[in-house]
């Protein structure tokens, strides 16, 4: 039961921070592209790498769920 419950916070938790960071970003990338659109080519490469990390950070709670379904 206990282990359900853990691999369930592992997902979700895992899933909600990374979703919202990457809602926040892209925002914030928009309106700086829309205010500076000679700096979109910075901007864009800038947003691509941060969405990558954010990513990441979700592969992690989804390997540490897997750990904790099959350890």
């Amino acid at each position: 039961m206990y282990k359900e419950l853990a691999i369930a916070l592992a997902i979700g938790l895992g899933a909600i921070g990374p979703g919202i960071g990457i809602g926040i970003a892209a925002g914030q990338a928009f309106n700086a592209i829309g205010r500076n659109p000679e700096a979109a080519p910075v901007i864009q490469t800038n947003l691509i790498l941060g969405l990558a990390f954010a990513e990441a950070i979700a592969i992690y709670a989804l390997l540490v769920s897997l750990l904790i379904k099959f350890v």
